[in-house]
């Protein structure tokens, strides 16, 4: 089987592109927020490919052409963000400090954990990226002397968990603000935090892809600051 997949590109496309709208279909039967298509998605992939013994060289030979996807995507992120320019305009002091207060609560959790389980410094500095979107977090993770595997699996755990839990938080806290709930899915869970966004409400996925920008920029600048302050011996 494993010859007869890697002769072909579209395996890994097309069961990606199924997987997903049956992870969507689960979704919308149960209305149970956890089920979030991304999760399920991932989760019946890797099961696949452990049951059926294929590589994932061999299943991102397909899967590779949907993450081309990633940055075009990302830019019609500006669309919503456009039509709800006027909310933005009237919040920017909140809605900045919100992403601030977001940063800075990541960089505090990150630094505590690393301590009370006396991690290694390198560790601590591949997970300051992780509530950035990936190909920022990358490179900033290579510019601080961290580990980039690690960061890419920080980030794509901490999207996943993220984009799951958000709605049933919002419900648990009678979070009812849109501007509110879509900054804290781009603020704490980048791209797949948007996604739930985006489910929730168009201010929402406005605001969570505002996040998402300002989100990574500002972690350009403190991370460094965390990292020499606790990180450098």
């Amino acid at each position: 089987m494993q010859d007869f997949l890697q002769q072909t590109s579209y395996f890994g496309f097309v069961i990606t592109i199924v997987i997903y709208y049956l992870s969507l279909y689960i979704k919308n039967k149960t209305k149970l927020s956890i089920l979030n298509p991304l999760l399920v998605t991932t989760i019946i992939i890797v099961a696949i490919l452990l049951v059926f013994n294929i590589n994932y060289e061999t299943y991102n030979i397909g899967a590779k052409y949907i993450s081309y996807f990633l940055t075009p995507t990302t830019v019609c992120l500006a669309i919503p963000l456009y039509k709800q320019i006027k909310i933005l305009k009237k919040n920017v002091i909140g809605i900045l400090s919100g992403i601030l207060a977001g940063i800075i609560a990541n960089a505090t959790v990150i630094v505590l954990l690393t301590k009370i389980f006396k991690m290694n410094n390198e560790l601590g500095t591949s997970l300051l990226s992780k509530s950035i979107t990936a190909p920022i977090a990358i490179g900033l993770t290579d510019e601080l002397g961290g580990i980039s595997s690690i960061t890419v699996f920080a980030v794509i755990l901490s999207g996943i968990i993220g984009a799951a839990i958000a709605p049933t938080i919002f419900k648990l806290l009678h979070i009812k603000d849109e501007t509110a709930q879509g900054l804290a899915c781009g603020t704490s869970a980048h791209g797949s935090g948007t996604t739930t966004a985006l489910e929730l409400g168009e201010i929402q996925g406005a605001m969570s892809g505002l996040a998402i920008i300002v989100t990574g920029l500002i972690t350009t600048i403190i991370a460094p600051i965390v990292n020499h302050i606790f990180f450098i011996v």
